[in-house]
């Protein structure tokens, strides 16, 4: 079962062909299933710091 197996999803990818193995159209769960899980959202607010300022040291005259 491998590229050149036309019956299944990876040799009609290999095939770029479309049919009961693999069809053009997404396969949608039956109902009652287990749903996918959730992907967290971002924290809604990014505190970004300012970089750090670097004392300059002052000339003194001879």
């Amino acid at each position: 079962m491998g590229k050149g197996d036309r019956k299944t999803a990876k040799g009609k990818r290999y095939n770029s062909s479309y049919g009961n193995a693999r069809s053009a159209k997404a396969v949608t769960k039956a109902a009652g299933t287990a749903a996918a899980p959730v992907a967290k959202k971002a924290a809604a607010k990014t505190v970004s710091k300012a970089p750090a300022k670097k004392a300059v040291a002052k000339k003194t005259a001879a």
